[in-house]
């Protein structure tokens, strides 16, 4: 039995394309032997299999499906059903409504459609959602992207982890998070728009629904291209009083 802690491992969180050296957003969550790839932004896969192979996954859990936070999804289907991974039964994979017939029609190239669910077991996620995956229980809300988009609570032995995925504020997330240990928050807007829908938090908002929320730490993640990590942690900072962090490629996280 490995280490019942919650640890979260940033594989990536670079938006809305990878930089050199940072992939588009993903997480490996990970306690005692149960193992969830959270988002498969593009160019994840590649360090996810410093820490699991695709076979050894319990879960793969997507927020939505904008391109950097579920590309990779494409080439995980090759790699589960046609190289060196042999599956004994398909992937469990969480996701918003439609995401089996988006990644069919992708990937399609005859008339006949592409079996997806030979290498992932198609689960939709609904507000509410509720499933219980190894030693982890992941709770899902809807929340404010534009599309189908939900953020995810993760407890384990005790602990919980928040991960926002791509929202603006809402009521759902700031529910979502309550008394949480850990909350993993988009910051990826420099400014909230003038006009239009707001469908991304800045750090200012990020910091206010950690402090709403009440949660134990703050780390700051997907941070847009007019924002360097820094600036987003000490705004952030000017609204939570609590620990803040970034969410560095390749750093390690113990939920405590």
């Amino acid at each position: 039995m490995g280490d019942e802690l919650l640890h979260l491992t940033v594989l990536g969180c670079a938006t809305p394309y990878p930089s050199v050296d940072n992939p588009c957003s993903g997480y490996l969550v990970s306690s005692g032997d149960t193992r969830i790839w959270m988002d498969a932004g593009s160019g994840t896969l590649g360090p996810l299999q410093r820490h699991v192979r695709l076979d050894e996954l319990d879960a793969i859990w997507i927020s939505h499906l904008h391109a950097d936070h579920s590309a990779d999804l494409l080439t995980a289907y090759y790699g589960a059903l046609y190289a060196d991974i042999h599956l004994a039964a398909p992937i469990p994979l969480y996701g918003p409504p439609g995401i089996a017939d988006r990644l069919a029609n992708f990937l399609t190239n005859t008339p006949a459609r592409s079996p997806v669910e030979s290498a992932f077991a198609v689960t939709e996620l609904h507000d509410g959602h509720q499933a219980a995956i190894g030693s982890l229980r992941l709770t899902s809300r809807a929340v404010s992207h534009g599309i189908p988009a939900f953020a995810v609570r993760i407890e384990a032995a005790g602990t919980s982890l928040v991960y926002s995925g791509d929202t603006a504020p809402c009521p759902s997330l700031t529910e979502l998070a309550e008394g949480c240990d850990v909350l993993l928050c988009e910051a990826e807007s420099a400014q909230a728009p003038v006009e239009g829908e707001q469908v991304h938090h800045t750090p200012e908002d990020t910091g206010d629904t950690a402090r709403t929320a009440g949660v134990g730490r703050l780390i700051v993640t997907h941070v847009g291209r007019f924002l360097t990590p820094q600036q987003a942690v000490a705004r952030a900072s000017a609204r939570f009083d609590g620990p803040v962090d970034y969410a560095a490629p390749g750093a390690t996280f113990e939920v405590i």
